[in-house]
Formats: structure tokens, sequence, C-alpha cells
């Protein structure tokens, strides 16, 4: 009778290791899942924006540095995307993508304010439907990285409390997946407001 009740005391424990291990996999699937989400938004972001400085060359000769400036950081920014796609979570990788990503919001941001000069260019119908786009593109940014960081929370708490951290390390949890923030937060979560 004591043999039976150790061998079900050994069962239990064994299918509760393996629950912890299939909920860790499943909580880190669903943080890369969401980081996923934002890949598609931003990748949407960077092909309009091609689109809204060559709309806007044709009306601001002499602001060829601005233009060219919001080139580079797209680039820039695309460059650390695809590095975070190789690592999401990775706290090097979000941080290289939200500097990137901050780059770019100031450089759109001076060209927005730079565009207030040239009202043609604010009535031009292309223009119009770019930045309604890329408005759209924003808050879709906004809710998906909201989404990836509340998964990263729930894989970093979870991971955390015990047991599961006695098994975390063993099991290849061994880093905290980082949260994608921003410098300023404040800034971003009102989605940079592009007019023209």
């Amino acid at each position: 009778m004591s043999t039976i009740i150790f061998w079900l005391i050994v069962a239990v424990v064994i299918f509760y290791v393996i629950a912890i291990y299939n909920q860790l996999v499943t909580l880190k699937n669903r943080y890369k899942n969401a980081f996923a989400q934002i890949e598609v938004q931003l990748k949407r972001r960077y092909d309009l924006i091609p689109n809204l400085v060559e709309t806007a060359k044709g009306y601001m000769k002499h602001e060829r540095e601005t233009l060219e400036a919001v080139i580079s950081a797209r680039n820039v920014a695309a460059k650390g995307l695809e590095a975070a796609i190789q690592s999401p979570g990775s706290a090097a990788a979000m941080q290289s993508l939200a500097g990137a990503e901050n780059t770019l919001s100031a450089a759109l941001s001076r060209l927005n304010v730079v565009m207030e000069a040239y009202p043609d260019l604010k009535a031009n119908e292309n223009m119009m439907q770019v930045n309604e786009e890329l408005v759209s593109t924003e808050n879709r940014i906004s809710f998906a990285r909201q989404s990836f960081n509340d998964q990263v929370m729930s894989y970093n708490t979870y991971k955390q409390q015990f047991p599961q951290n006695f098994f975390a390390g063993p099991f290849g949890h061994r880093e905290d997946a980082s949260l994608l923030e921003f410098e300023d937060s404040a800034e971003i979560q009102a989605a940079p407001k592009v007019n023209f």
C-alpha cells in the first residue's frame, strides 16, 4: 500500500512539473506572438513613410535635409526591428528598437512642424490619405505594444513565482523578458500626430 502511495506522489509531482514546463512555453509563445503583431504594424508604418516623403518632396524643395532625416531614421528603425525579431523580449533588442523608434518619431515630428509652412501640401489628397493611414497605424502599434507588454508581464510573473522559479532556469527560461518601453511614454501613448 505504501509503494502505491509513493508512486502516486511521484506521478503527481511529475505531472505538476510537466504542467509548469508547458505553462512556461505557452506564456513565452504568447509574448513572441504579441511581438509578431508589433512587427506587422511597424513594417506597415515603415512602408508608409516613403509615400509620405515622396508626396512631400514636390512641395518642400528647400527641406531636403528634413526629408532625408526621416528616411534615415526609418531605415535605422527597420534594422532595429529586424534585430528585435531575432530575439523578442531580449533587453538589448527591446532597448535598441525603442531608441530607433524614438528617433523616428522625433524625425516625423520635425517633418510635421516643417510642413505647417506648406498649406498646399496639407490640403493634398494623397497627403491626407497617407496621414490617415499613418495615424491609424500608430494607434495599432500602441495597442500591439500594450498587448506585448501584458504578455511579457504574465510570463515574467509566472516564471518568478514559487515553485516555478526553481524549474524555470533548468527548463531554459533563465532571463526575464523585457518590456518594449519608449523614453517619452506620454508622447508615444498619445500616438504622434502627423498633421498635413
